[in-house]
């Protein structure tokens, strides 16, 4: 079971980066959202404790118009590989989150073709979610 889960991750990543690859400008490096996903993660840490170290875990990615277009159909996927990347990332550092990890892909209102922005904060898990 262990390795089936594995092989679909491994697939949805190739599919990603394949995606990621055609619709960015050539001058884009492949994993340069996943990149800046984890440095908003190293950068934005906040230290509360010897062993805990929270980091933000709600992202929005600012996606040129044309991109955001392309990817509408499968954003919740595109959306979940981040998300799993970013988890990944914090699991291997050690950090904590204070909600869950959700990554959000939404239309620039620049002008700046070819350019996407990365937005991060720290988002509490709703009262509603904790029983309150």
């Amino acid at each position: 079971m262990m390795r089936l889960v594995e092989d679909v991750e491994r697939t949805m990543e190739r599919w990603t980066d394949t995606m990621w690859a055609r619709l960015l400008p050539p001058r884009r490096k492949r994993g340069e959202v996943v990149s800046i996903l984890r440095r908003h993660c190293d950068d934005r840490a906040l230290i509360l404790g010897r062993r805990r170290v929270l980091v933000p875990n709600a992202f929005v990615v600012e996606l040129p118009p044309p991109v955001h277009l392309q990817l509408a159909a499968h954003s919740g996927d595109v959306s979940r590989h981040l998300a799993v990347q970013v988890r990944r990332h914090a699991a291997e550092s050690g950090y904590t989150f204070a909600g869950p990890v959700a990554v959000h892909l939404e239309p620039s209102t620049s002008t700046t073709l070819g350019r996407f922005r990365v937005h991060s904060r720290i988002a509490p898990i709703p009262a509603r979610r904790r029983g309150e």
